[in-house]
């Protein structure tokens, strides 16, 4: 790999949640994952690097690719399979193309949280025109998240639902910054926020 390489993000999902992974299959512009499946993302720069990287991982496993993106600043790619080995097999082929080990990413970092209670009709409606996912209601409590690099949020994301009974908004992996949505009762999304945090501290790297 170049001098300027760098393993921005690489996050493991051991299993999808039914929620988060129908959201993912409303965005996706590649094979649609589904419940129970795991995932691996990784984000990298300079992002012209995920074509030869993908190619090298679908090669080696039967994992299959839902998101290949360059943007402006960084590259990020999504693989899954309904079998954790394929995946993990799949990450092995990857850090083995680019010359690193996954304690070579970076660590998350949290940029961002909010809890909002009660939240009012007015602004419930607002954001519920820009979620794919389910619809806020006004009186629920709304945790918001933001982190960095971008693509830790679907872990994020995903553990949280793990951990309580909570409404899956908005997901935002692509970019500069990670970006969660969720509702519930006060109790679950301090709950899911918690497991959330819990998460993204667990990640080793740089």
């Amino acid at each position: 790999m170049a001098d300027d390489f760098e393993l921005r993000a690489y996050c493991y999902i051991d299993r999808m949640q039914p929620q988060y992974a129908s959201f993912v299959g409303t965005v996706t512009q590649g094979d649609l994952p589904v419940e129970g499946m795991a995932a691996l993302y990784v984000e990298m720069a300079p992002g012209n690097h995920v074509f030869r990287v993908v190619d090298v991982a679908v090669k080696a496993t039967d994992a299959r690719p839902g998101a290949q993106i360059v943007e402006r600043q960084f590259g990020m790619f999504e693989l899954h399979s309904h079998s954790q080995a394929e995946v993990l097999q799949a990450g092995d082929a990857v850090l083995g193309e680019i010359g690193l080990q996954a304690t070579d990413r970076l660590r998350p970092q949290i940029a961002s949280m909010q809890v909002i209670t009660n939240v009012s009709p007015y602004q419930s409606q607002l954001l519920n025109r820009f979620t794919r996912g389910m619809m806020l209601v006004s009186g629920q409590t709304m945790l918001v998240l933001e982190c960095t690099p971008a693509a830790y949020i679907n872990l994020a994301a995903n553990e949280a639902e793990k951990a309580a009974a909570v409404n899956l908004m908005h997901v935002a992996s692509v970019g500069v910054f990670g970006r969660l949505w969720m509702a519930g009762t006060e109790s679950d999304i301090l709950t899911a926020r918690d497991a959330a945090v819990s998460a993204l501290e667990s990640i080793d790297g740089r």
